[in-house]
């Protein structure tokens, strides 16, 4: 009797049925219908645009009845379609991503195909920053999130940036746990400016490495020392809670120069250093890497109302004698002005060694020697 209820079943023209796929030819797959015999569909519709078999044997589609003469043909085109429509509407509603593939540029953005319908992403639309050469995107398949669905679907806009939008939401609000204080992160520098540089910790998190933290060493010029994409690690400094706004910083991960100075530097010391930056109040004088001396007015041997930045060029060399030596406070003291008194004394001394070493010569001989070495430069 349930032979003879299958025997008997009527299929017409335009209905819409369920099957099981049982063989994939090289051009028709059959599919038992239930019926009498088995249904045809052609290959090309179990594809995707791709050209992907989205079915195999065994599983069950949905499709309509286009032709009942010599046997049945099926075509998954109006079904499928239906099917697809509805489940980019409900997308839309709930705010869901799908996925589409990028067919090409068109006037104002991009052709975008989800499964087999058309849908329009807006240019700006297509990443979060903007797309410098605009065909790198063409051919890629993304996640996109369906902003505008009406006309039954006719009139599908997507945006691929919203989508980024939000997972970059819910990466910050996990990062922004392990962003204290005293962290130390790795990020990449997005832009330089005369400032410093922001740096990209993640999530579309930046934080801002000012130039006053780029090293020990006086910075001018950041480029010097970052440049954007560069990838670095940063420690965190203050996080503003009311603001968000995160200062970063590289010196502390540096050895700190100034913990050799009782080692190498004392009072009295002839040291060469450099001119870095001339205030009213003196002369500031690198002596190393990260550590700067200052030589008040009184101590560069000119005049107190003397324009000293006619005088003292910043990078030109400077020879200075140590007076003060204060690491607590990380300042040292020094002179340019007693350089020449340090070098005569030097001179003195070594020509009273040479003098002692030798029993020959007079006292008068010696006065002259001794006086023309005091009249040196």
């Amino acid at each position: 009797m349930f032979e003879a209820s299958l025997k008997a079943r009527q299929f017409s023209r335009g209905q819409s049925i369920e099957g099981t796929v049982v063989a994939i030819g090289p051009k028709v797959a059959f599919v038992d219908v239930g019926g009498k015999g088995e249904a045809e569909i052609d290959v090309e519709e179990l594809k995707d645009v791709d050209g992907t078999f989205e079915v195999a044997v065994g599983d069950r589609i949905h499709a309509r009845i286009v032709s009942t003469s010599g046997g049945i043909v099926l075509s998954r085109k109006g079904v499928r379609n239906a099917a697809t429509q509805h489940e980019i509407e409900e997308a839309f509603r709930a705010g869901l991503a799908v996925e589409g593939k990028v067919v090409q540029e068109i006037k104002g953005g991009y052709e975008v195909r989800i499964a087999r319908e058309r849908a329009f992403c807006p240019l700006s639309q297509i990443d979060i920053a903007r797309t410098a050469e605009p065909a790198v995107h063409v051919g890629r398949v993304y996640a996109f999130r369906v902003t505008e669905y009406s006309e039954n679907g006719k009139n599908v806009v997507v945006s691929r940036r919203k989508h980024l939008e939000a997972e970059q939401r819910a990466v910050a609000d996990e990062l922004r746990k392990t962003i204290v204080p005293g962290a130390v992160l790795t990020g990449r520098v997005v832009s330089v400016r005369d400032f410093g540089a922001f740096v990209d910790l993640g999530g579309g998190i930046q934080g801002l490495l000012h130039v006053s933290e780029m090293g020990w060493s006086r910075v001018t010029n950041p480029n010097a020392v970052v440049a954007a994409g560069d990838q670095i690690t940063v420690k965190v400094l203050r996080v503003d809670e009311a603001t968000q706004k995160i200062s970063l910083g590289i010196k502390d991960l540096l050895t700190d120069p100034w913990s050799t100075v009782p080692a190498t530097y004392q009072v009295g010391q002839v040291i060469n250093g450099r001119v870095s930056r001339v205030a009213q109040f003196g002369v500031f004088v690198e002596l190393a890497p990260g550590i700067d001396g200052l030589v008040p007015v009184s101590e560069t041997g000119l005049a107190q109302d003397t324009d000293l930045k006619r005088t003292f060029t910043p990078g030109a060399p400077l020879d200075v004698v140590i007076l003060e030596i204060d690491t607590t406070a990380r300042r040292i003291r020094l002179s340019s002005r007693a350089v020449a008194s340090a070098q005569e004394a030097e001179e003195v001394r070594e020509y009273s060694e040479r003098q002692d070493a030798s029993p020959s010569g007079s006292v008068g001989s010696l006065a002259d020697k001794l006086r023309g070495a005091l009249q040196k430069p």
